[in-house]
């Protein structure tokens, strides 16, 4: 199972993914998207049930051109998407802060993905167990041999689902404020101030063993950039 972005090609945009406010932003290539999905840890994802609507974070993992979800057999998350029910799910890298020269004018830089679709639930034994290592391996590379695998009970307590990547969409703002030329003046700093994920010292967990120290991958630990 890989999670690089290896896919070439675009997606083709839809009348529900087409990017109307700001189009020039929009990216429909699938290295685009991927890189973002690869990157960002956390999803929301959006649904309707019992005639309400729902907004839930959660984590996910892409493998090839697919999502897989993970979470408790009694999720109403979780159970929505089982039966077949449409969804959104949307995943944001915020990059930078836009300082403008007005109030009006400041602003975000991010990347941003959206993906539409139905999920299927992944009953083959084997296949979960491949998506519960390729979620722990997203988590920190080489992770899955230090722990210990899920059993029978585990894994009758959780839900994986796969949802295929057939209608996604990207948007990226890059750069400086829009304001016009004429909104600069003198005595006001604009301009943009990055913003990245940077990992902490490891906390050791007061159950573990003391005589462990962390492993490179913690203490080393990076991001795809």
């Amino acid at each position: 199972m890989t999670t690089n972005a290896d896919a070439p090609g675009e997606f083709t945009p839809t009348r529900r993914t087409k990017v109307r406010r700001h189009p020039e932003r929009a990216r429909y290539d699938r290295q685009t998207v991927y890189e973002i999905l690869d990157q960002a840890f956390v999803c929301h994802v959006a649904f309707v049930t019992d005639g309400m609507p729902f907004v839930v974070p959660t984590n996910y993992v892409r493998v090839g051109d697919t999502l897989y979800l993970h979470g408790s057999v009694g999720s109403r998350m979780m159970k929505t998407l089982a039966s077949g029910a449409s969804f959104s799910l949307c995943v944001t890298l915020l990059d930078g802060i836009v300082f403008a020269p007005t109030a009006t004018g400041h602003s975000l830089n991010y990347r941003s993905v959206v993906v539409l679709g139905n999920a299927k639930v992944v009953d083959d034994a084997d296949m979960k167990v491949d998506a519960m290592r390729a979620f722990v391996e997203y988590v920190a590379r080489g992770r899955w041999p230090m722990v210990r695998a899920p059993n029978e009970s585990d894994m009758a307590r959780t839900m994986v689902l796969a949802v295929p990547l057939v209608e996604a969409s990207a948007k990226v703002r890059t750069g400086f404020a829009t304001d016009g030329q004429e909104e600069y003046r003198e005595g006001t700093w604009t301009g943009v101030l990055p913003l990245k994920l940077t990992p902490g010292e490891p906390i050791r967990d007061p159950r573990g063993d003391r005589a462990v120290r962390a492993p490179d991958n913690i203490r080393h630990y990076s991001r795809p950039q």
